[in-house]
């Protein structure tokens, strides 16, 4: 996994143009459990890599970086209580429910629109992203995907579930 993480950041210095790879190196080292995290990511499709450094907390942010919504992630409603409102045609499972046990959180609306600063990502798919509690109190979720050069925030019944609608994952360390 080391030898992948450290191609894909030699290969993509455009998403995290200050940073060495002995630096992220060494928080690895020094986080050896998120290996396996970070595995599973790049298994389902994910391509992770690191977008740089969390200003407020200091830490060293990894998300997944494929060119679209990652392949083994698609297909899923926006969590659990979706899942279970919907009476015909479920999905497979739920986006909340996929990156809990996988151990990352749903990418926000602002590590999104950075992880689009560095490239143009989801331009045939796109990804529920974390929601907040007052939208999701009334039933709804939001998604991201960028079009026309533009990134787009959306948003759609949390018990939707659509072919090339899956969800992003970051982990920081």
């Amino acid at each position: 996994m080391i030898d992948i993480l450290k191609n894909r950041f030699n290969e993509n210095r455009m998403r995290h143009p200050r940073l060495e790879w002995e630096y992220v190196e060494a928080r690895l080292s020094e986080n050896i459990e998120v290996l396996d995290i970070l595995k599973q990511m790049e298994e389902s499709g994910g391509e992770p890599d690191t977008i740089g450094i969390d200003e407020t907390s200091g830490k060293l942010i990894f998300c997944d970086c494929s060119a679209e919504t990652p392949a083994g992630r698609r297909s899923l409603c926006y969590d659990d209580e979706a899942l279970r409102k919907r009476k015909k045609g479920l999905p497979a499972g739920s986006a909340m429910q996929q990156a809990q046990e996988m151990g990352v959180s749903l990418l926000t609306e602002d590590l999104y629109r950075r992880l689009q600063e560095s490239g143009s990502y989801d331009l045939k798919t796109s990804s529920w992203i974390a929601t907040p509690d007052e939208i999701r109190s009334k039933g709804g979720a939001l998604f991201c995907e960028r079009r026309y050069g533009t990134v787009f925030v959306f948003h759609n019944g949390a018990e939707s579930y659509y072919s090339v609608r899956g969800w992003r994952g970051y982990i920081t360390i």
